[in-house]
Protein backbone atom coordinates (compact mmCIF):
# COMPACT_ATOMS: atom_id res chain seq x y z
CA UNK A 1 0.00 0.00 0.00
CA UNK A 2 1.35 3.40 -1.00
CA UNK A 3 -0.02 5.46 1.86
CA UNK A 4 1.27 8.69 0.37
CA UNK A 5 -1.40 8.41 -2.32
CA UNK A 6 -4.08 8.63 0.37
CA UNK A 7 -2.69 11.88 1.75
CA UNK A 8 -3.36 15.48 0.79
CA UNK A 9 -0.36 17.21 2.32
CA UNK A 10 -1.49 20.50 3.79
CA UNK A 11 0.47 23.74 4.02
CA UNK A 12 -1.69 26.56 5.32
CA UNK A 13 0.54 29.30 6.63
CA UNK A 14 -0.27 32.95 6.13
CA UNK A 15 2.71 35.03 5.05
CA UNK A 16 4.78 32.02 4.04
CA UNK A 17 7.99 32.77 2.17
CA UNK A 18 8.84 31.43 -1.26
CA UNK A 19 11.51 29.29 0.37
CA UNK A 20 8.94 27.67 2.64
CA UNK A 21 6.71 26.91 -0.34
CA UNK A 22 9.67 25.42 -2.21
CA UNK A 23 10.53 23.22 0.78
CA UNK A 24 7.02 21.77 1.16
CA UNK A 25 6.75 21.24 -2.61
CA UNK A 26 10.07 19.39 -2.59
CA UNK A 27 8.83 17.10 0.20
CA UNK A 28 5.47 16.62 -1.53
CA UNK A 29 7.22 15.65 -4.76
CA UNK A 30 9.66 13.29 -3.03
CA UNK A 31 6.91 11.47 -1.11
CA UNK A 32 4.43 11.47 -3.98
CA UNK A 33 1.41 12.64 -2.01
CA UNK A 34 -1.98 12.71 -3.68
CA UNK A 35 -2.12 16.51 -3.48
CA UNK A 36 -0.75 19.63 -1.86
CA UNK A 37 -3.36 21.95 -0.34
CA UNK A 38 -2.41 25.64 -0.12
CA UNK A 39 -3.91 29.09 0.23
CA UNK A 40 -4.83 30.98 -2.99
CA UNK A 41 -1.77 33.23 -2.74
CA UNK A 42 0.51 30.18 -2.92
CA UNK A 43 -1.23 28.32 -5.75
CA UNK A 44 0.73 29.74 -8.67
CA UNK A 45 4.17 28.98 -7.23
CA UNK A 46 3.12 25.54 -6.02
CA UNK A 47 1.84 24.67 -9.50
CA UNK A 48 5.07 25.85 -11.11
CA UNK A 49 7.09 23.66 -8.76
CA UNK A 50 4.84 20.59 -9.11
CA UNK A 51 3.90 20.91 -12.79
CA UNK A 52 5.79 17.83 -13.98
CA UNK A 53 4.53 15.54 -11.21
CA UNK A 54 1.37 13.56 -10.50
CA UNK A 55 0.69 15.68 -7.39
CA UNK A 56 -2.49 17.75 -7.62
CA UNK A 57 -2.41 21.35 -6.48
CA UNK A 58 -5.46 22.11 -4.36
CA UNK A 59 -6.52 25.62 -3.36
CA UNK A 60 -8.44 26.29 -0.16
CA UNK A 61 -11.27 28.75 -0.74
CA UNK A 62 -13.02 30.97 1.81
CA UNK A 63 -12.02 29.51 5.15
CA UNK A 64 -13.07 29.16 7.89
CA UNK A 65 -16.88 29.28 7.42
CA UNK A 66 -17.54 30.24 3.79
CA UNK A 67 -18.85 33.68 4.72
CA UNK A 68 -17.93 35.58 1.53
CA UNK A 69 -20.59 36.49 -1.06
CA UNK A 70 -20.99 33.90 -3.81
CA UNK A 71 -19.73 36.32 -6.47
CA UNK A 72 -16.47 36.78 -4.54
CA UNK A 73 -16.12 33.03 -4.04
CA UNK A 74 -16.53 32.43 -7.76
CA UNK A 75 -13.83 35.02 -8.51
CA UNK A 76 -11.47 33.27 -6.10
CA UNK A 77 -12.09 29.92 -7.80
CA UNK A 78 -11.63 31.39 -11.27
CA UNK A 79 -8.34 32.94 -10.17
CA UNK A 80 -7.23 29.61 -8.71
CA UNK A 81 -8.01 28.02 -12.07
CA UNK A 82 -5.90 30.65 -13.86
CA UNK A 83 -3.06 30.05 -11.41
CA UNK A 84 -3.07 26.34 -12.29
CA UNK A 85 -5.04 24.76 -9.48
CA UNK A 86 -6.12 21.20 -10.31
CA UNK A 87 -8.95 21.21 -7.79
CA UNK A 88 -10.28 23.30 -4.95
CA UNK A 89 -11.42 22.82 -1.39
CA UNK A 90 -14.43 25.05 -0.84
CA UNK A 91 -15.91 25.79 2.55
CA UNK A 92 -19.66 25.43 2.37
CA UNK A 93 -21.61 28.54 3.37
CA UNK A 94 -21.98 27.21 6.89
CA UNK A 95 -23.99 30.08 8.38
CA UNK A 96 -26.51 29.92 5.54
CA UNK A 97 -26.77 26.17 5.96
CA UNK A 98 -27.30 26.45 9.73
CA UNK A 99 -30.08 28.96 9.06
CA UNK A 100 -31.71 26.56 6.59
CA UNK A 101 -31.06 28.75 3.53
CA UNK A 102 -30.65 25.58 1.53
CA UNK A 103 -31.48 27.04 -1.88
CA UNK A 104 -28.72 29.64 -1.52
CA UNK A 105 -26.22 27.00 -0.39
CA UNK A 106 -27.18 24.70 -3.25
CA UNK A 107 -26.93 27.43 -5.89
CA UNK A 108 -23.54 28.51 -4.57
CA UNK A 109 -22.15 24.96 -4.55
CA UNK A 110 -23.41 24.13 -8.02
CA UNK A 111 -22.01 27.30 -9.57
CA UNK A 112 -18.56 26.62 -8.13
CA UNK A 113 -18.44 22.85 -8.69
CA UNK A 114 -18.91 23.53 -12.40
CA UNK A 115 -15.62 25.48 -12.56
CA UNK A 116 -13.09 23.06 -11.06
CA UNK A 117 -13.20 19.64 -9.36
CA UNK A 118 -14.39 20.56 -5.88
CA UNK A 119 -14.00 19.08 -2.43
CA UNK A 120 -16.65 20.67 -0.21
CA UNK A 121 -15.76 21.31 3.42
CA UNK A 122 -18.94 21.07 5.46
CA UNK A 123 -17.38 22.00 8.81
CA UNK A 124 -18.73 18.94 10.57
CA UNK A 125 -17.76 20.24 14.00
CA UNK A 126 -20.35 23.00 13.62
CA UNK A 127 -23.14 20.61 12.62
CA UNK A 128 -25.52 18.17 14.25
CA UNK A 129 -25.57 14.55 13.09
CA UNK A 130 -28.65 15.27 10.98
CA UNK A 131 -27.01 18.34 9.45
CA UNK A 132 -23.88 16.36 8.57
CA UNK A 133 -26.00 13.90 6.61
CA UNK A 134 -27.96 16.64 4.84
CA UNK A 135 -24.83 18.65 3.99
CA UNK A 136 -23.20 15.53 2.56
CA UNK A 137 -26.25 14.77 0.44
CA UNK A 138 -26.32 18.35 -0.86
CA UNK A 139 -22.62 18.17 -1.68
CA UNK A 140 -23.17 15.02 -3.72
CA UNK A 141 -26.12 16.60 -5.51
CA UNK A 142 -24.11 19.71 -6.35
CA UNK A 143 -21.59 17.78 -8.45
CA UNK A 144 -18.60 17.84 -6.09
CA UNK A 145 -15.95 15.12 -6.14
CA UNK A 146 -15.55 14.93 -2.37
CA UNK A 147 -17.02 15.97 0.97
CA UNK A 148 -14.57 16.93 3.70
CA UNK A 149 -14.93 17.21 7.46
CA UNK A 150 -13.19 20.45 8.37
CA UNK A 151 -10.59 23.12 7.82
CA UNK A 152 -8.85 25.56 10.17
CA UNK A 153 -10.70 26.62 13.35
CA UNK A 154 -13.33 23.88 13.16
CA UNK A 155 -14.50 22.97 16.69
CA UNK A 156 -13.49 19.34 16.13
CA UNK A 157 -9.90 20.01 15.07
CA UNK A 158 -8.46 19.23 18.49
CA UNK A 159 -10.99 16.77 19.90
CA UNK A 160 -10.96 13.01 20.15
CA UNK A 161 -10.78 11.33 16.76
CA UNK A 162 -13.57 8.93 17.73
CA UNK A 163 -16.09 11.74 17.26
CA UNK A 164 -14.54 12.70 13.94
CA UNK A 165 -14.74 9.04 12.89
CA UNK A 166 -18.50 9.11 13.55
CA UNK A 167 -18.78 12.11 11.27
CA UNK A 168 -16.79 10.37 8.55
CA UNK A 169 -19.09 7.35 8.72
CA UNK A 170 -22.18 9.55 8.49
CA UNK A 171 -20.70 11.33 5.48
CA UNK A 172 -19.91 8.01 3.80
CA UNK A 173 -23.42 6.71 4.41
CA UNK A 174 -25.04 9.90 3.11
CA UNK A 175 -22.80 10.51 0.08
CA UNK A 176 -21.68 7.05 -1.10
CA UNK A 177 -20.69 8.29 -4.55
CA UNK A 178 -18.18 10.82 -3.23
CA UNK A 179 -14.67 10.62 -1.90
CA UNK A 180 -14.68 11.25 1.84
CA UNK A 181 -11.86 13.38 3.19
CA UNK A 182 -10.98 13.51 6.87
CA UNK A 183 -8.79 16.26 8.28
CA UNK A 184 -7.88 17.99 11.51
CA UNK A 185 -5.59 16.58 14.23
CA UNK A 186 -4.59 13.57 12.09
CA UNK A 187 -0.92 13.31 12.92
CA UNK A 188 0.02 9.63 13.26
CA UNK A 189 -0.40 6.32 11.48
CA UNK A 190 -2.89 5.24 14.15
CA UNK A 191 -4.92 8.39 13.45
CA UNK A 192 -4.91 7.56 9.75
CA UNK A 193 -6.07 4.01 10.44
CA UNK A 194 -9.01 5.26 12.52
CA UNK A 195 -10.18 7.55 9.75
CA UNK A 196 -9.77 4.95 7.02
CA UNK A 197 -11.64 2.36 9.08
CA UNK A 198 -14.51 4.85 9.41
CA UNK A 199 -14.69 5.24 5.63
CA UNK A 200 -12.29 8.03 4.71
CA UNK A 201 -10.76 7.84 1.23
CA UNK A 202 -8.42 10.82 1.61
CA UNK A 203 -6.52 12.12 4.62
CA UNK A 204 -5.74 15.81 4.97
CA UNK A 205 -2.76 16.50 7.20
CA UNK A 206 0.33 18.64 7.59
CA UNK A 207 2.07 15.55 9.03
CA UNK A 208 2.21 13.51 5.83
CA UNK A 209 5.97 13.04 5.93
CA UNK A 210 5.90 11.76 9.50
CA UNK A 211 2.96 9.44 8.83
CA UNK A 212 4.48 7.88 5.72
CA UNK A 213 7.80 7.36 7.49
CA UNK A 214 5.90 5.68 10.33
CA UNK A 215 4.12 3.30 7.94
CA UNK A 216 7.30 1.74 6.60
CA UNK A 217 6.81 -2.02 6.46
CA UNK A 218 3.24 -1.89 7.74
CA UNK A 219 -0.06 -2.62 6.05
CA UNK A 220 -3.76 -2.10 6.75
CA UNK A 221 -6.96 -2.86 4.94
CA UNK A 222 -8.37 0.38 3.57
CA UNK A 223 -11.23 1.48 1.36
CA UNK A 224 -9.80 1.83 -2.15
CA UNK A 225 -12.88 3.31 -3.83
CA UNK A 226 -10.86 6.49 -4.35
CA UNK A 227 -8.85 4.71 -7.05
CA UNK A 228 -11.98 4.25 -9.15
CA UNK A 229 -13.44 7.68 -8.39
CA UNK A 230 -10.38 9.78 -9.20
Amino acid sequence: MNYAKLIDQTFLKKGASAEEIKKVCKETKEYGFRALCVYPEHTKLAKELLRDTTVKVTTLIDEPTGASPSADRIKLVEQAQKDGSDEIELVMKIDDFKNQKYDAVDEDLKSICSILPTKVIIGSGYLTDEEISKASEMTQGAGAISVKTATVDDPLDNTELEEKAKHVKAMKDSAPDLLIKASGAIRTFDDLKKMMAAGADIIGTSSGVEIVNETSGQDISVNEEWRRKE
